[in-house]
């Protein structure tokens, strides 16, 4: 089970985001699956698919079609092994030791099962890496009897302070909203739509 950590304050992330990568060295009700793939709507945006591979699947919107420097990305990863609460929060928490080995884990919550709904997870990162940071939005959860984690990512490129500045500006002005926005979502591709997109070498 992901460990909750409470309420985030996101109005204090900006300087929090200068202080981790400038050193030294509300949930949504259960999801009614789409029979299509192609796309997916978040925030207003339509975001195409670009890339499947192994139950990974990307989608940027129209403008962000390079790979290589996308800003904006929806990953839908599908996890077939994955088929009850238990194995949800175990991969949950694979995630999250990945994310606090490659950054920072701003929060990590749960909410716990209902009669009618499975438990689903929640984590938001920040990542640095030499060539960009970026805001990760991960929200884990079952459709049709398997696991399906959705991601959000916000990129910045360089390893600046002033690329800090900005991806940590963009968090306190658009951050509740996209956590909100991605936990209040409740279309997605069915796991089979998701296993028809054109998979790449």
């Amino acid at each position: 089970m992901v460990v909750g950590k409470g309420f985030f304050n996101w109005f204090w992330v900006a300087g929090f985001v200068s202080a981790i990568f400038m050193a030294p060295a509300a949930f949504a009700q259960q999801a009614s699956p789409a029979s299509s793939a192609e796309s997916i709507t978040f925030r207003g945006v339509d975001y195409e698919h670009r890339w499947s591979k192994a139950g990974q699947n990307e989608f940027t919107p129209r403008g962000q079609e390079d790979l290589s420097s996308w800003r904006d990305m929806i990953t839908l990863n599908l996890y077939e092994g994955i088929t009850d609460g238990e194995s949800l929060a175990g991969m949950a928490n694979v995630v999250l030791g990945r994310y606090q080995l490659a950054g920072k884990i701003i929060y990590a919550d749960s909410r716990p099962a209902t009669p009618d709904s499975p438990a689903e997870h929640v984590i938001v990162a920040l990542l640095g890496d030499p060539a960009y940071m970026e805001a990760v939005f991960a929200r884990f959860m079952l459709i049709d009897g398997a696991g399906v984690a959705i991601f959000y990512c916000r990129r910045e490129y360089g390893a600046s302070a002033s690329v800090a500045q900005a991806i940590g500006q963009w968090l306190q002005d658009d951050g509740q909203e996209v956590e909100n926005a991605l936990m209040a979502l409740d279309e997605f591709p069915t796991p089979a739509a998701l296993k028809a997109l054109p998979q790449s070498d």
